[in-house]
């Protein structure tokens, strides 16, 4: 049998056939802009680079030319239009060169970038040309200095990346209102496109929503009454005023009474909102190089500026509404508030204790285990404790508390700083050399990172392999990362103590002679109720009552026998 490739080596007919379908191929001229690339003058400007390239195409007589085209996209995302439709058409075959000015132009991931450069170029036969990088794949001594060059790109882009959150950061501390969407209940102004002014068809609602909350009404509530008062949500407004053309899933499903369901989440987000009172909240989210957003800040930890714009409620609303959210009230059937409520939970499943009667002649009110209520003893105990007890344990407990601090308060904090320091001293002492084992271990796998890359471009490993250890490495780098991260906050928060504990002591001395609970109480001192269950071969009951006070690092204990 004749071999297929000296056929083709020996028949000069075929070789012109192969040539002149090499030669019909497009010849890609690739242009990208960022608004990074936008502040540094008009060098890099799309119209620029588009003269370029033709000029560059016609001086080497490259035929069958295209442009592609991303106006806006930054180096380190590679899901732009035309560069998608472009690698499309390498899949297919139809592309034969790419050209674009330098090579930053492709993109600032230098891993991405040496994937295309490296592998998906060579193995679909496109030839590539970065003209000012001096790269053209067609003259393997221009690809030597490739790597660095895409290694280069991406600190760019990082320290890009940097100053770009710092400048967001400094306009958020001056008060200027950064998100391209006003938050619902305002506009914004025509004159100043950072001010905003109140939406007379919007700001109703919001004021509605606050009034509900201020009444004690919970997110769930609220969007209840919303959907039957059929008010249209924030993603409705925003897509018939032309601002963002999206649909919430309800409006997806149905599109006729879609637009009057509201999420928890929104509702929630608008009663947290200090925008509200007249203020600018920025720096609400965790940001990561590459990765993006990565988590939401605590309200505490976001900037806000005061003043900045009419308000829709008055900071004294807006400030008992955070104390109602905070304390997490349900109402009960009869329509009363239990004081307890989110507060109480039980020591062996985790989840909150409710308030029930029993069935005697004189009806008492009892906390006992959600779970034991719902599924029974196989799934948990009771947990039970009289609410009286309960109530009778907690005010003593607190005015007990609040006379030793007024008796001494130094010698107060300072015992609970020492017992904390004791008792996790051993923990910590142990979560520091986890964090160094940690840390050291991301160092190893970042240089793995760097190693990976280079035997793939080297061809000591497949791209399949290369993807596989890829992934399994990234993955472990997150979670390493993770880890460090939540270890590092722990380690911060007990370097706290201290100052946990006298903060407490100046918190709980004013109560010494309280003598009656009430929610707001409650919640400015207790961060939760633990109930903890035994039972005795007697079948006799012991409840443990941890009062776990917020800034006291060790909880309050109380003894309960039924």
């Amino acid at each position: 049998m004749t071999n297929s490739n000296l056929v083709s080596a020996d028949c000069p007919q075929m070789m012109e056939e192969s040539t002149m379908k090499q030669s019909d191929k497009i010849t890609a001229l690739y242009c990208r802009l960022s608004r990074d690339d936008e502040s540094q003058g008009d060098s890099n400007s799309i119209v620029n680079q588009k003269a370029y390239l033709s000029r560059y195409a016609k001086e080497h007589s490259f035929r069958n030319t295209e442009f592609f085209v991303d106006d806006g996209y930054t180096g380190a995302n590679f899901q732009r239009p035309d560069w998608q439709r472009m690698m499309a058409l390498v899949d297919e075959g139809k592309i034969g060169i790419i050209v674009a000015k330098d090579m930053s132009r492709i993109g600032r991931n230098y891993l991405e970038v040496g994937m295309y450069t490296e592998i998906t170029f060579p193995q679909n036969h496109v030839r590539f040309i970065a003209v000012n990088s001096g790269v053209d794949s067609a003259n393997q001594q221009d690809n030597e200095f490739a790597p660095f060059l895409n290694i280069i790109n991406e600190f760019y882009v990082k320290d890009g990346s940097k100053k770009v959150r710092a400048s967001m950061k400094l306009k958020g501390e001056s008060g200027e209102y950064l998100t391209t969407i006003p938050p619902y209940g305002y506009v914004k102004d025509p004159e100043d496109k950072n001010h905003l002014l109140i939406d007379e068809e919007t700001a109703p609602i919001v004021r509605r929503l606050f009034a509900w909350a201020l009444e004690g009404h919970g997110p769930n509530y609220i969007r209840r009454r919303l959907e039957e008062e059929k008010i249209p949500c924030p993603t409705y407004w925003n897509r018939i005023r032309g601002l963002r053309n999206v649909s919430t899933k309800w409006e997806k499903k149905d599109p006729v009474n879609g637009r009057y369901m509201w999420d928890f989440s929104v509702i929630k987000d608008i009663l947290i909102n200090p925008v509200y009172t007249g203020a600018i909240a920025s720096q609400k989210k965790e940001y990561r190089f590459k990765i993006g957003t990565i988590g939401e800040k605590k309200p505490e930890e976001w900037i806000v500026v005061e003043n900045q714009h009419e308000p829709l409620v008055d900071r004294k609303t807006f400030d008992i509404v955070q104390r109602k959210l905070k304390s997490r009230q349900r109402p009960r059937q009869t329509g009363e508030i239990s004081l307890f409520a989110g507060l109480i939970k039980c020591g062996k499943c985790g989840k909150s204790l409710t308030i029930r009667y029993t069935n005697e002649k004189h009806p008492k009110q009892i906390y006992s285990c959600k779970t034991y209520n719902a599924y029974g003893k196989q799934h948990c105990s009771q947990h039970r404790v009289e609410y009286d007890t309960l109530y009778r344990l907690v005010l003593n407990k607190i005015r007990e508390c609040a006379r030793a601090a007024l008796m001494d308060g130094e010698a107060v904090a300072g015992k609970l700083s020492d017992t904390c320091e004791a008792e996790q001293k051993g923990q910590r002492e142990a979560l520091e050399r986890s964090l160094a084992k940690d840390e050291e271990r991301i160092d190893v796998l970042e240089k793995m990172v760097l190693r990976l890359y280079e035997d793939m471009v080297a061809g000591r490993i497949s791209e399949a392999n290369f993807n596989l250890l890829m992934e399994k490495t990234q993955k472990e780098q997150a979670e390493l990362k993770a880890r460090v991260e939540e270890g590092r906050k722990k380690l911060a928060d007990e370097i706290r103590l201290a100052y946990d504990a006298r903060q407490w002591v100046e918190a709980i001395q004013e109560y010494a002679d309280i003598t009656e609970l009430d929610a707001a109480t409650l919640n400015r001192l207790i961060k939760e109720i633990v109930v903890h269950e035994s039972i005795d071969s007697d079948k006799t009951r012991h409840i443990s009552i941890e009062i776990h006070f917020n800034l006291k690092p060790l909880p309050e204990v109380e003894q309960v026998t039924a």
